[in-house]
């Protein structure tokens, strides 16, 4: 039995932009754009409708930008869609803010069809991370200034922190178990604490509070 397509909304304050993102995707079989929004309030309201597996959200909008858009969907709705930020410069403080709030990753608009495809395949998984070098360095700059380790770093066990560090690279839970040695349920499981400790809402999230919190250190 085929699986049904990943429903994908866009978000994108320029009409060509959402043309343009809407072919690359509705060439792929597997990806069925259903929806769009041209502002963030617009974009709440539809993903609220049509409940979509991923949303691609302009992280720089009129009325309500898409950190706050990202904020309204993951608290309005109790099964929230992956989002991705889409930004101009990788280096964007929006974006570190819409990763704060809630967002699975980035993408830059200069991105190629491949590489937007795949992000949304990724992100849709929820088992890998959308989260470049840049974002780590982002989240590192940010941190430099956090003085104070956070609470949560002294209850981790050996093996979740063995797990944190080597999410903080971006490696998927297959890497991080090959490397480890172990069994990919033994890394999911290990994952899952880390969230729950961290109070992360994905894994995106638990990697900046790991340097937020300072359980890293620099970039």
């Amino acid at each position: 039995m085929t699986p049904a397509p990943l429903r994908v909304v866009l978000a994108d304050d320029e009409r060509m932009v959402r043309t343009a993102l809407r072919a690359i995707l509705s060439a792929e079989p597997d990806i069925e754009v259903v929806g769009e929004a041209a502002t963030g309030a617009e974009a709440v309201s539809v993903v609220r409708e049509l409940r979509p597996d991923v949303v691609l959200m302009d992280v720089r909008m009129p009325e309500v930008d898409g950190i706050r858009a990202t904020e309204r969907i993951l608290s309005a709705m109790d099964e929230p869609p992956r989002i991705v930020v889409v930004t101009t410069f990788e280096n964007d403080a929006y974006v570190y803010e819409a990763l704060r709030a809630g967002a699975a990753g980035f993408l830059l608009k200069r991105a190629d069809a491949d590489a937007l495809v795949g992000a949304v395949r990724l992100v849709a998984r929820s088992d890998t991370l959308l989260f470049p070098a840049a974002v780590r360095a982002l989240a590192a700059e940010h941190a430099a200034a956090r003085t104070r380790v956070a609470p949560w770093v002294a209850r981790l066990t050996g093996r979740e922190s063995d797990v944190l560090r080597l999410m903080t690279t971006g490696l998927t839970n297959a890497e991080i178990a090959e490397r480890m040695g172990v069994g990919p349920a033994t890394v999911k499981t290990h994952v899952a604490a880390v969230l729950a400790k961290t109070g992360a809402r994905d894994r995106t999230q638990a990697v900046i509070a790991a340097y937020e919190g300072g359980f890293v250190q620099g970039s």
